[in-house]
C-alpha cells in the first residue's frame, strides 16, 4: 500500500480548535492531528455515545489530549442556536474552525426539521448558521475557518429557484447544489471579513475520494446497507488509486494551518481522487463573485435573524 502523504503542523497550543463530523472518518482523523499539535479541541456530534468513544480513541493515541464533546444537530437550526448561545456564553475565543460534517444521498427526499431539503440544510446551511453563530468569538480568536467541499462540486450549479429541490429532486444534484453552496459561502466569509476587518481567513478544502461513512449504511436517513459506490471505493483505496481517511484529511489541515494559508485559497490532493495536499485551482462552478455575494443573503434570510451576521 502507498504511504500516507504528510504535512507538517505548527506548534498549536493554546489554541482552541471546532470540528464538526469528527466522531468518525476524516474529521476523526483531523481532530487527532490538531490535538497532536497540542490544540485543545471541541467535537460537536449528535451521537453523545459515538462523539465520547471517539473522544476516548483520541485520548488513547495522544497523551494529554485535551478534547470534549458538544451536542449538535447540523440538521435543526434550534440545536446549532443551543451550541452557539452555550460556547458564547463561555466566552473563549476560537482559533480554528473546521466544517467538515455532511450528508450525502439520502435514497429518497427528506427535509431537515426547519422545512430544507436535508443534504442542503445540514451540508451547508447548518455550517451557515453554526458560522454566523460563532462570529463573535472566531473575530476575537482571528480565527481560521476551513469549510469542506466535495469533487461533486467541480461541476453543475445553483437552483436559485429550487432551492430545496421541491420542483425536480435528483438525490446526487441535491448534494452538489449543497456543496458549492459550501464553496460560495466560503469565500463568501473571507470576502466579508477582509471588508470588515474581523480578522477571520476562511479557505476551502475537498478530500478527495476515500472510503468514510458518507456512503455507508445509514438507517437514519434510509439507508440500510453499504452503497455499491462505498464498495469500489474501498477497494480504490486498497489499490492506492483513491485516497485513505488518513490522507483525505490532510488539505483541510493545510488549509487550517499552514503557512501558506491566507484566505480565499482552495485545497486538496493533488490528484483529483487522491495523493499529496496542494493548493488548487478554483473550479468554475465557485467563481462567481455574484453567486458568492448571493449565497450569502440568501442563506441569511433562510436561517433567520439569530444567525445574522
Amino acid at each position: 500500500m502507498p504511504r500516507t502523504p504528510t504535512i507538517t503542523i505548527p506548534d498549536l497550543t493554546g489554541q482552541l480548535a471546532v470540528v464538526t463530523g469528527a466522531s468518525d472518518g476524516i474529521g476523526f482523523v483531523i481532530a487527532t492531528h490538531l490535538v497532536r499539535a497540542g490544540a485543545e479541541v471541541i467535537m460537536p456530534v449528535r451521537n453523545a455515545a459515538k462523539g465520547a468513544g471517539a473522544a476516548d480513541a483520541i485520548r488513547a493515541k495522544v497523551q494529554g489530549a485535551v478534547i470534549t464533546t458538544r451536542s449538535l444537530d447540523l440538521s435543526s437550526l434550534d440545536s446549532v442556536a443551543a451550541l452557539t448561545t452555550e460556547l458564547a456564553a463561555e466566552g473563549r475565543p476560537i482559533n480554528i474552525l473546521i466544517n467538515n460534517a455532511g450528508v450525502m444521498n439520502p435514497p429518497h427526499r427528506q427535509t431537515t426539521p426547519d422545512g430544507f431539503e436535508i443534504q442542503f440544510g445540514t451540508n451547508h446551511l447548518g455550517h451557515f448558521a453554526l458560522s454566523l453563530g460563532l462570529l463573535p468569538l472566531l473575530r476575537d480568536g482571528k480565527a481560521r475557518v476551513t469549510h469542506q467541499t466535495s469533487i461533486a462540486a467541480r461541476s453543475g450549479d445553483m437552483t436559485w429557484d429550487d432551492l430545496n429541490a421541491e420542483a425536480s429532486y435528483d438525490s446526487m444534484k441535491a448534494y452538489t447544489q449543497s456543496k458549492i453552496a459550501v464553496g460560495l459561502f466560503a469565500r463568501a466569509l473571507d470576502a466579508r471579513s477582509r471588508a470588515g476587518g474581523w480578522g477571520i481567513t476562511s479557505n476551502l478544502s475537498h478530500p478527495g475520494v476515500s472510503p468514510t461513512n458518507l456512503l455507508a449504511a445509514q438507517p437514519g436517513i434510509g439507508r440500510p446497507s453499504d452503497t455499491r459506490e462505498l464498495r469500489l471505493i474501498r477497494l480504490l483505496s486498497k489499490m492506492g488509486v483513491a485516497g485513505t481517511p488518513d490522507s483525505a484529511a490532510l488539505p483541510a489541515l493545510l488549509a487550517a494551518t499552514g503557512e501558506g494559508s491566507h484566505g480565499d485559497q482552495f485545497f486538496g490532493p493533488k490528484r483529483l481522487i487522491g495523493g499529496p495536499p496542494v493548493e488548487q485551482k478554483l473550479w468554475s462552478s465557485l467563481a462567481s463573485v455574484d453567486d458568492v455575494q448571493r449565497v450569502w443573503e440568501v442563506s441569511e434570510r433562510l436561517v433567520g435573524a439569530r444567525f445574522a451576521a
